[in-house]
């Protein structure tokens, strides 16, 4: 492992990672939810022959195609820094981190965009049926490129199906249907990608909205709310029981990060959630109040459940078996001194040493006390194991705030189309409008609770963050993220500015 640390380097390397993923994740959600959207619209074309709803249709299918490329250009860049930023992590894990991702770019990449040619221009040259079945392709190919990018980023929140070859000194891939079906990435895969239907449906009944303020696409807007506001609220109601279940799901792999989202600095029994407080690093929340019992129950099913807290994971609990940080860093340790002599064994072709020390990492009595530690070696501190807890506090509450703002949302939209009083009240046609927004907000604050939630760890438990980067001059990596930022604000905007051109001529200059 690396001894000497340019904190600058690991900073800057952080900081250009999140921002191309902030950029990226502006594009993706749209593109999973409003996929499915047009699929419904473009069904309807075809069981009904009205050539409205093709003209409807094809209006939002230019949306998606502009904020398709986008997101295409962002994306490949996320895959590159891995290799430039993160070689280090690279080496270590990539023999598994690099299978789902290689199946995304491969397999479901390249069956999304063949069958997007085909929606696109294939409109007079296909029937319409085979027409229908490349739109609906593409929205399925769409969700099975998110499922091999979630898998990946489930495994580094729960690194499972891998074992540590010390020849090498990297992860193996031992059960791919380990890494593939593991309990943290069914759940992160279903709440993720129900909030890209979510943000769909808001940015379909927003737009409506718009031309509704101004009197225009009346029959677009009509079909186009019926069709987001029914989706929208299915997936919303959907995306609240998937978060419950998360909650649970977290409590149990990552303590830490659970402890974290309500700043929870003493664990304890009846534990309350927190409604509103005044978090703190280190201390106990100010200024709380809570309801009590339900954290409890939202972990563990039981109003009387001991719930981890910081402290607990930091310092130890011999009543529960949690061991100390401090006892874990010792033990990482033993585990890095133990891989250092047998690869100077190796090295110096000392074959007694070498197959003394191999024998090791064989033994499952040394593997469970010693090298399951190995990463924290690595680690400072104890304190170091704790993320940043009001960050994560604050995310979290409005994210979850959103949530539920969202299934109001919906559910007051769907009375209002199906008693079609939904131009009655101008001021709800301008919450339509002003909420698309809103669910961008959520998305980049449930990565917020993601990510930041599991430092140290890049891999959490196995990799810390400080040692997963590359080697290379900070201030390299300190201008191309200006660089980046440069390149993405321009895109950004050159994308926003098209869509809302496209926008604004509505209806009346598509083709049918």
């Amino acid at each position: 492992m690396i001894e000497n640390i340019d904190l600058a380097l690991v900073n800057w390397s952080r900081a250009q990672f999140a921002l191309t993923a902030a950029f990226h994740w502006v594009f993706v959600p749209l593109t999973l939810g409003l996929s499915f959207i047009i699929a419904f619209m473009e069904t309807m074309y075809v069981r009904t022959g009205d050539p409205d709803w093709k003209r409807i249709t094809k209006f939002w299918m230019n949306l998606f195609g502009i904020n398709f490329a986008v997101g295409v250009a962002t994306g490949l860049i996320l895959e590159f820094e891995f290799g430039t930023n993160w070689s280090n992590y690279s080496w270590f894990v990539g023999d598994i981190f690099g299978a789902p991702l290689a199946i995304e770019g491969i397999f479901a990449f390249f069956l999304e965009t063949t069958f997007i040619a085909m929606m696109f221009f294939g409109w007079n040259k296909l029937s319409k049926r085979t027409h229908l079945m490349s739109t609906w392709m593409v929205a399925f190919g769409a969700s099975l490129s998110a499922v091999w990018i979630l898998v990946a980023n489930a495994w580094m929140q729960y690194p499972v199906g891998t074992r540590f070859n010390p020849e090498m000194a990297r992860n193996e891939m031992t059960s791919f249907w380990e890494v593939l079906f593991s309990p943290v990435a069914i759940n992160k895969l279903f709440h993720t990608v129900t909030s890209g239907f979510v943000l769909a449906s808001v940015f379909v009944i927003g737009i409506s909205a718009w031309f509704l303020l101004r009197n225009r696409e009346l029959l677009l807007v009509r079909r186009s709310v019926r069709i987001a506001a029914v989706f929208g609220l299915a997936s919303s109601i959907l995306i609240v029981f998937s978060g419950d279940k998360s909650s649970r799901t977290i409590a149990k792999y990552q303590p830490m990060k659970f402890a974290a989202t309500e700043a929870l600095h003493t664990g304890k029994t009846n534990a309350g959630l927190t409604v509103f407080g005044i978090p703190s690093q280190t201390e106990e929340t100010a200024h709380k109040i809570e309801i009590p019992g339900l954290l409890s129950f939202m972990a563990h099913f039981d109003k009387d459940a001991y719930v981890v807290g910081i402290n607990d994971l930091i310092n130890g609990n011999s009543e529960l078996g949690i061991m100390s940080g401090a006892e874990k860093i010792a033990r990482g340790k033993v585990a890095q001194q133990a891989l250092r002599e047998y690869r100077d064994a190796m090295k110096n072709e000392d074959i007694d040493t070498e197959q003394a020390l191999r024998a090791r990492f064989d033994d499952p009595d040394f593997l469970e006390e010693y090298f399951k530690y190995f990463g924290y070696g690595s680690i400072s501190s104890p304190q170091a194991l704790a993320p940043h807890v009001p960050l994560i506090f604050w995310s979290f509450r409005i994210m979850v705030v959103l949530g539920l703002y969202f299934v109001l949302l919906f559910a007051v939209v769907v009375w209002k189309v199906f008693r079609d009083t939904l131009d009655r009240h101008r001021w709800f046609l301008r919450v339509m409008l002003w909420s698309i927004p809103l669910p961008y907000i959520s998305g980049q604050l449930g990565w917020v609770v993601a990510e930041v939630g599991r430092q140290p760890w890049a891999i959490q438990d196995l990799l810390p963050t400080a040692v997963a980067v590359s080697q290379i001059d900070a201030a390299a990596v300190k201008f191309t993220f200006w660089m980046f930022t440069a390149i993405f604000i321009v895109l950004l905007i050159s994308g926003f500015s098209i869509m809302i051109k496209q926008i604004k001529k509505g209806t009346q200059e598509v083709k049918t």
